[in-house]
C-alpha cells in the first residue's frame, strides 16, 4: 500500500494512495544550503530534486548495497512503461529521437507544445496520465507531428500516430463498469478479446495448496488468448516475458548479495533473485516473509510487482522500487505508534469479530530515499505500507515506512498561499500553520501502521480483490483514512507523549481532510470528468458521507461567503462519531465481501463531481503558480574506481535537468524490445 501526496495542496493535506498511498504545506523550516530543489515547470507539474542527508556517514559496503539496490531498481524501469500501455516503449523512442535530432525552429508555439507533450509522457511512464488515467491529448496538430517524423527520419506506425490524436485507448484505468473495465481500459495487462468474466472464473479455478495462505495468482503475469482462444499467462521472469530487464534485475541483486548488512537481508535477496527467475507465487510469499524478518539493517528496499491500483480488476502488480536508508532519528519518535498497535485495535469502533486479537509484527520507519524507479518514479509516494497479502499481515506483519526526504523536499518547494484562500477563517489558517505538520505526519503512521494492519476477514470470505472486485483499493484505502482519522481526535494521542494539545492537533487534521476531501483535490480533475483514481474517490467518499450524514446535527456547515464557498466543521466529536461509524462499516463490508455495500457507498458519494463548486474551485486556484502535481528527478550514484577497478567510493550527483536524465536512463536501461 502507498500514502501518495498532493503538491500544492493545503496545510497538511495528505493524500493516502497503497500505501506504493500517490501534504502538507505548513513545514517546519530546517537548516537548508545552497540546494536547488526545483529542476523544470510544464503543464501542471512540477519536477524536483531530493537530497540524501547523512551520505557520507554510510560504511563503504552500505553505500555499495544502496548502488546496487538502485542499479536493480532502474535495470526494470521500462517494465512498467510497457505495462502501462502496449505502444509507449514504441512512442517514447520516436519522440526522444525527434526531441534529440530536430533541426527546426525551436521558438514556434508547436514545438514548445511539443516539448511539453515529451516531458508529460516522460513524467507519467507513458501516454496516460499518471493520476488521472487520462490519455494526453497533444497541444500541437497531428500534421505538425508527422513533419516532426519526418523531418528526423524517425519512424512510427501510422496506427500508433493516429492513437495519440484520436480517442482510442482513452483510459489507461478505467472503473466505470458500463464502458468495459479491460475493454475500457489500456493498461497492458490483459490481451485482446478478453472479458472481466473470463478473468474472473480463470482465477477462481486456480486453488491454493493452503486456502489460509491464497496466492497472489495474476500478480506477475500478463493474461493471453492463443491461438484456440484458450486463456495462458506469460509469466514476468527470467526467459519469459521482460525476461531481458528481469536478468539485469538479477544481476544487480546477485551483487547486492554480497554486501548485505546481514543473513537475513541477503536471504531475502537470495529468495526475490529466485522469484524472479523461476515466477513462482510461493517463492514471493516466502521472500515477503523473509523481508519482513530482515529489519535489522540501515538499508531497505522495495522490488517487484507490488501494487495492483493499475489494473482494474486488481490482479496484476505494476514494477516499482524504492531504495531506502533509516532516519534514527524520526523513526525512534513514531516507533511509539507500533508499540501501541494492539491498543488501538482494542479501541476501535469495529464489530468484536472484525478485530484482531493479535496485531503482530507492525515496523513503522521513517527513511530517507536514494533511488526510486518504475511506478513510484518521477511521481513518488511519501509513505508505504508492504506487502499487501492480508495472511501476511495477520500471522507476520507489515512493513510502514514514511519517506523523510521526500516530504522535506515537498516542503522545501512548497506555499501555504492556497491554505488561506480555502479555509473559512483565521482560526482555521492559525490551526494549519501551528499543527499541519505534525497533524500529517500522524495521519500518515496512523493510516500506515494502525489502519492497514487493522481489522480481519471472516473465515471463508474471499480475498476483497475477489469479493470487492474493482472497489476493493479504494475501499482498502478509506478504511485506513477512517482508523487514523478516528485516532486523530482522541486524548490518548496525548497519554502516549506524540501530542501537547489532542484537541487542536485533531481539529486541524479534520479540518485539512475535509476540506480537501470536498473541496481542493478537485483541481486535479478536468471539467466535466468524474473522479476515478481510487485514492481521490475515498477521500471523497469519506468527506461526501461524513458530510451528508452530519446535516441533521449541522456537524459540518457548507457556507457562503462573498460569492466562495467553504465547509466549516461545527461539531469535532461528532464528526468523530460519525467517521468511528463509517470505519466500522467499512470493515464490515471488507470482512464480509459485501460488493453491493462497496459499491454503493463509492458510486454514491465517490465519483460524481458537483459541477458548479468544480468550476468555483478551479478558477480560485488559477490564482496560484503552484502546480497540481510534483515529482522527483533521482539523484546519480557514480562509484570511484581505483587501479584494481575496485569500488572505493561512491559519490551522490545531480542531472541539469529532467529531460537529461530522461533520456539518460532510455540509453542505459532500455533493456526490452519495442514488443514484449
Amino acid at each position: 500500500m502507498k500514502i501518495n501526496i498532493v503538491a500544492g495542496m493545503l496545510a497538511a493535506s495528505i493524500i493516502l494512495g497503497s500505501c506504493n498511498s500517490k501534504h502538507p504545506d505548513q513545514v517546519e523550516k530546517i537548516s537548508q544550503d545552497d540546494f536547488n530543489y526545483k529542476v523544470d515547470r510544464f503543464a501542471d507539474i512540477e519536477v524536483l530534486r531530493y537530497q540524501i542527508p547523512g551520505w557520507d556517514k554510510l560504511s563503504l559496503n552500505e553505500k555499495k548495497l544502496v548502488y546496487y539496490l538502485s542499479q536493480a531498481g532502474l535495470a526494470g524501469r521500462d517494465i512498467v512503461w510497457d505495462q502501462n500501455y502496449k505502444y509507449n516503449l514504441k512512442i517514447r523512442k520516436a519522440l526522444e529521437s525527434i526531441y534529440q535530432n530536430y533541426k527546426g525552429d525551436k521558438n514556434s508555439k508547436d514545438w514548445n507544445n511539443f516539448e511539453t507533450y515529451v516531458k508529460r509522457v516522460w513524467f507519467s511512464n507513458g501516454i496516460h496520465h499518471h493520476y488521472s488515467n487520462d490519455k494526453i491529448m497533444p497541444e500541437f496538430s497531428q500534421e505538425y507531428f508527422e513533419k516532426l517524423l519526418n523531418e528526423t527520419q524517425t519512424l512510427l506506425d501510422k496506427r500508433i500516430v493516429d492513437v495519440l490524436f484520436d480517442q482510442n485507448d482513452a483510459k489507461k484505468v478505467n472503473l466505470d463498469e458500463s464502458k468495459g473495465l479491460i475493454t475500457g481500459s489500456a493498461v497492458n495487462f490483459y490481451g485482446e478479446g478478453i472479458t472481466e468474466k473470463e478473468v474472473e472464473k480463470y482465477y477462481a479455478a486456480k486453488k491454493s495448496p493452503d486456502a489460509s495462505r491464497p496466492l497472489s495468482f495474476g500478480l506477475n503475469s500478463q493474461l493471453v488468448k492463443d491461438s484456440k482462444g484458450e486463456l495462458f499467462e506469460k509469466t514476468w521472469k527470467s526467459g519469459e516475458m521482460y525476461g531481458a530487464a528481469i536478468d539485469q534485475i538479477i544481476f544487480w541483486l546477485d551483487k547486492a548479495v554480497t554486501v548485505a548488512e546481514n543473513e537475513e537481508q541477503a536471504n531475502a535477496l537470495k529468495l526475490l533473485i529466485e522469484y524472479y527467475k523461476t515466477g513462482d507465487l510461493k517463492t514471493w510469499d516466502d521472500y515477503n516473509i523473509a523481508w519482513l524478518k530482515a529489519t535489522k539493517g540501515n538499508i531497505d528496499y522495495i522490488n517487484g510487482f507490488v501494487e495492483v491500483y493499475n489494473d482494474p480488476l486488481g490482479h496484476k502488480g505494476s514494477y516499482e522500487n524504492i531504495v531506502q536508508i533509516k532516519d534514527f532519528d524520526m523513526s525512534a519518535k513514531m516507533e511509539v505508534i507500533s508499540k501501541n498497535a494492539q491498543w488501538f485495535e482494542d479501541h476501535s469502533p469495529l464489530m468484536a469479530e472484525h478485530k484482531k486479537k493479535n496485531v503482530v509484527g507492525i515496523s513503522y520507519k521513517t527513511v530517507i530515499v536514494a533511488s526510486e524507479a518504475g511506478d513510484s518514479s518521477p511521481s513518488t509516494p511519501i509513505g508505504v505500507n508492504l506487502p499487501n497479502a492480508d495472511w501476511i499481515r495477520a500471522e507476520f506483519g507489515s512493513k510502514s515506512v514514511s519517506l523523510g526526504n521526500i516530504i522535506d523536499a515537498y516542503n522545501q518547494a512548497g506555499g501555504s498561499e492556497k491554505l488561506k484562500e480555502f479555509a473559512y477563517n483565521e482560526k482555521e489558517i492559525e490551526l494549519s500553520e501551528k499543527y499541519g505538520e505534525l497533524a500529517s505526519k500522524l495521519h500518515t503512521a496512523l493510516h500506515e501502521v494502525i489502519g492497514h494492519a487493522s481489522g480481519q476477514i471472516n473465515k471463508g470470505v474471499a480475498t476483497p480483490k475477489e469479493t470487492l472486485k474493482s472497489y476493493a483499493s479504494t475501499m482498502e484505502e478509506g478504511r485506513a483514512d477512517l482508523v487514523g482519522l478516528y485516532y486523530l481526535y482522541d486524548p490518548e494521542l496525548q497519554n502516549l507523549g506524540l501530542v501537547d494539545d489532542w484537541k487542536k492537533v485533531g481539529m486541524t487534521a479534520y479540518n485539512d481532510y475535509i476540506r480537501n476531501g470536498l473541496m481542493t483535490q478537485l483541481i486535479r480533475i478536468e471539467p466535466g470528468r468524474d473522479i476515478e483514481e481510487a485514492h481521490m474517490r475515498n477521500r471523497q467518499w469519506v468527506s461526501a458521507w461524513a458530510y451528508e450524514k452530519g446535516k441533521k446535527d449541522n456537524v459540518i456547515e457548507k457556507i457562503v461567503k462573498n460569492g466562495k464557498t467553504y465547509f466549516k466543521i461545527n461539531d469535532y466529536k461528532k464528526l468523530h462519531d460519525l467517521f468511528g461509524e463509517l470505519l466500522t462499516e467499512t470493515q464490515r463490508i471488507k470482512s464480509e465481501g459485501d460488493y453491493n455495500a462497496a459499491k454503493n457507498l463509492v458510486e454514491t458519494y465517490g465519483v460524481k463531481v458537483d459541477k458548479e463548486l468544480h468550476q468555483e474551485v478551479l478558477k480560485r486556484n488559477s490564482n496560484f503558480k503552484t502546480a497540481a502535481y510534483k515529482g522527483f528527478i533521482n539523484p546519480i550514484l557514480v562509484p570511484k574506481i581505483n587501479e584494481q577497478k575496485e569500488i572505493i567510493d561512491i559519490e551522490v550527483t545531480y542531472p541539469e535537468s529532467f529531460a537529461e536524465e530522461m533520456l539518460n536512463y532510455s540509453k542505459n536501461y532500455g533493456f526490452l524490445p519495442m514488443e514484449n
